[in-house]
């Protein structure tokens, strides 16, 4: 990861130090949302263009697989615009009550999105249940020229994200892109079997198998959007090691209240009281605690409160006085 790393660690009468380990990214290579302007723009542009296209001519041609694969197009641009929108807001300072700025904007996205995704299956389900009860015959031949447009859209719009993995947001965007062209596959066979033997029931049948991908997904997703909105510590990271990290520097005696949290889909926080009896921190080690913190566990913004341990009334265990 290419960053700088600026600390500032102070000493305040109250015995508390901050090391605050920022890491400002260059290129995109820290904070992904940086510079993916140019692709959500590209992407929401052209599965727009196309979800129309799509659902049109499943209306015409009968298909319900083309209608599903639509919506499921439909909830990808919703989810990019999303996506586009948080990361813009996560860029915006602090201001005011908000004092993290906007970057949590990210999570509450990622969960918009998730809900966005259950309504799609939900709504596209009712409607293959009715077709099911009203038949009506798909048109094969361009159940398989559509959906083949749509493997070439949706391919090129993933490769646009393959670069931003780190960021729930790019990941989603780049999953839902990789599921759509994978679910255009399917349509095209279903296009291919339904001339080759005139069934008009495989046209449903893979509607339901594009349904449980985008389920599969959608439930990810969630999971882990809701992790991060009751500030579960980011799955990447072990406690027990940034306990054991922190505990093996020199002089620190114990290590407690410590909580880790994702401030966005890209920045994680951390605050720490170490035990240091007979050595007083300097700024100096309170800025190499924060900056080993960022190279091992990629913590951003690192708050350390030194005590001394010498109060029996700040006894962590909560021993009487």
């Amino acid at each position: 990861m290419h960053a700088h790393a600026h600390h500032n660690g102070h000493h305040d009468h109250h015995g508390h130090g901050h090391g605050h380990g920022h890491s400002h990214g260059h290129g995109g290579h820290s904070h992904a949302p940086a510079d993916f302007g140019r692709a959500f723009l590209i992407g929401i542009v052209l599965n727009t263009v196309f979800v129309l296209i799509e659902a049109g001519a499943g209306l015409i041609y009968g298909s319900m697989a083309l209608i599903a694969d639509a919506g499921h197009n439909l909830s990808d641009v919703l989810a990019l615009a999303l996506a586009w929108i948080a990361a813009i807001a996560a860029k915006r300072p602090p201001q005011g009550r908000f004092t993290y700025g906007y970057k949590s904007s990210t999570i509450l996205a990622a969960l918009a999105n998730a809900l966005l995704l259950a309504v799609a299956i939900g709504a596209i389900l009712f409607e293959t249940v009715h077709r099911m009860m009203n038949p009506v015959e798909p048109q094969g031949t361009a159940m398989m020229v559509v959906a083949g447009i749509g493997i070439a859209i949706n391919a090129f719009t993933a490769m646009l994200f393959v670069r931003g993995q780190k960021d729930i947001n790019i990941r989603g965007a780049y999953l839902h892109m990789m599921a759509d062209a994978l679910v255009s596959v399917g349509v095209v066979v279903a296009g291919l079997a339904i001339l080759l033997t005139g069934f008009a029931w495989i046209d449903a049948a893979v509607t339901f198998v594009i349904l449980a991908v985008i389920a599969w997904g959608t439930w990810g997703l969630a999971r882990d959007s809701v992790a991060m909105g009751l500030l579960a510590a980011p799955a990447g990271i072990d406690l027990a090691a940034v306990r054991q990290h922190l505990a093996s520097f020199d002089g620190v005696a114990a290590v407690h209240d410590l909580h880790v949290w994702p401030m966005s889909t890209t920045e994680v926080a951390l605050t720490a009281h170490l035990v240091m009896p007979g050595r007083p921190a300097s700024d100096r080690f309170l800025r190499d605690v924060a900056a080993s913190l960022e190279t091992t566990f990629g913590v951003h913004h690192a708050t350390l409160q030194i005590e001394s341990g010498d109060d029996p009334c700040g006894d962590p265990c909560g021993a009487p006085c």
